[in-house]
């Protein structure tokens, strides 16, 4: 057991050591709260008119309905995103 928290401590020593010298830290990219939800809303807008398509076209079963309806609600949670955008 000692063996494998030594192994994870040497690991994680190591990555901080490559990372540190060859000088490759993260940078904060700079997105304000309402750049999030306006990506946050694409993201929602297009996965909500994939599934939308999904139950439409390539399952046109009762299973077609679940993902109409899904897809439905990711729309809904969009909308709401977009609202919120400059009110947060």
């Amino acid at each position: 057991m000692v063996l494998k928290e030594f192994n994870f401590h040497l690991k994680q020593t190591l990555f901080l050591t490559i990372f540190t010298t060859l000088n490759l830290q993260t940078s904060v990219m700079g997105m304000n709260k309402n750049t999030v939800l306006g990506w946050a809303t694409l993201i929602m807008i297009l996965m909500g008119l994939l599934l939308i398509g999904l139950g439409a076209f390539r399952y046109s079963e009762i299973s077609g309905w679940g993902f109409v309806a899904v897809g439905v609600g990711f729309l809904a949670n969009a909308w709401v995103f977009s609202a919120l955008k400059g009110r947060l």
